[in-house]
């Protein structure tokens, strides 16, 4: 044997020697007991098995099912009783170790391990309130306790939200959930929470709303959504805040060519263009839909009624 494995050994032999000199109870022991538990610290058989180390059958032993969470061990009713659902007793299985490690000192008790819900029967696994508290946020408040529908028991963020739960007035105040996703730029800072108008529950990108398809803008049509929609609601809009042709002037214009629905700009004005104008409602005269994808709808039969009246 080489001398440098020699040396490696003797110092291996030494290292371990002093470890079990200077911390030998934990040679027998992997850590203090909890405080109730410390009488039982120079019984090792009170807990384990030999060989097979801590079993749940010595613990319930002493922690009888029926009493946990109602009585101590010593047959003394528990101030504050609890009201939940009596978890422990409707375990499928009750394996005491796979939750609960008693060597995790005085101060601790149980281990921060992932806990299986698999172990807890159907009909209490689906009441999660009974053991979990309750969010007190406004949109838990409005929902069911119904939790699977959003959450799982592997997971619980993300939730799978299914806004099919909420009702209509809930659907509309997208930003009583969503605060810290109100986009600032500055097309969002001129609407006013109705999110429904151009995105989706199902999908929040990409937005819905393509506005080329009403109207396409240019150097003299600003983006400001007020400057057209000055109600509020961005189903409605009009042109007379920015032209400089007054209501009579655009009447006198449109009567003329026999169009007397000169309130729907956006039949024929869908940008800065007056010859588009002019070749678009020729289409509608025709009762043809024009290039850029206006529908023959009720709307162009109309049109073309009042034309022909």
């Amino acid at each position: 044997m080489r001398p440098i494995v020699k040396i490696f050994l003797a110092l291996n032999l030494v290292a371990i020697t002093v470890l079990v000199f200077k911390y030998a109870e934990l040679m027998v022991s992997p850590g203090k007991l909890i405080f109730d538990h410390r009488t039982s610290e120079a019984d090792c058989f009170a807990c384990h098995t030999l060989f097979l180390g801590a079993s749940s059958e010595k613990c319930v032993a002493c922690h009888k099912v029926d009493d946990i969470g109602v009585m101590t061990t010593k047959g003394i009713l528990l101030e504050k009783k609890k009201t939940a659902v009596p978890f422990h007793q409707k375990l499928l299985l009750q394996d005491c170790v796979a939750c609960h490690s008693d060597h995790m000192g005085v101060a601790k008790f149980r281990s921060f391990q992932k806990f299986s819900h698999g172990l807890v029967e159907t009909s209490i696994r689906e009441k999660c309130v009974s053991c979990h508290q309750m969010p007190a946020d406004q949109l838990h408040r409005n929902v069911s306790e119904t939790c699977s529908q959003c959450h799982g028991t592997d997971k619980w963020k993300p939730a799978t939200f299914d806004h099919k739960v909420l009702d209509k007035a809930e659907l509309a105040q997208c930003i009583s959930c969503h605060k810290a996703k109100v986009p600032s730029d500055k097309l969002h800072s001129q609407v006013s929470g109705q999110c429904g108008q151009c995105h989706t529950t199902e999908k929040w990108k990409p937005a819905t709303f393509d506005h080329n398809k009403f109207f396409v803008f240019d150097r003299d049509h600003d983006v400001k959504c007020e400057a057209c929609h000055t109600t509020g609601d961005y189903k409605k809009y009009t042109c007379y805040e920015c032209h400089e042709h007054s209501p009579s002037k655009i009447r006198e214009e449109h009567e003329e060519e026999g169009i007397r629905d000169f309130e729907n700009c956006v039949a024929c004005h869908r940008n800065a263009d007056e010859d588009d104008a002019k070749r678009a409602w020729q289409s509608i005269r025709r009762g043809v839909p024009y290039q850029f994808g206006l529908p023959n709808t009720e709307n162009d039969k109309k049109l073309r009624k009042e034309h022909d009246d």
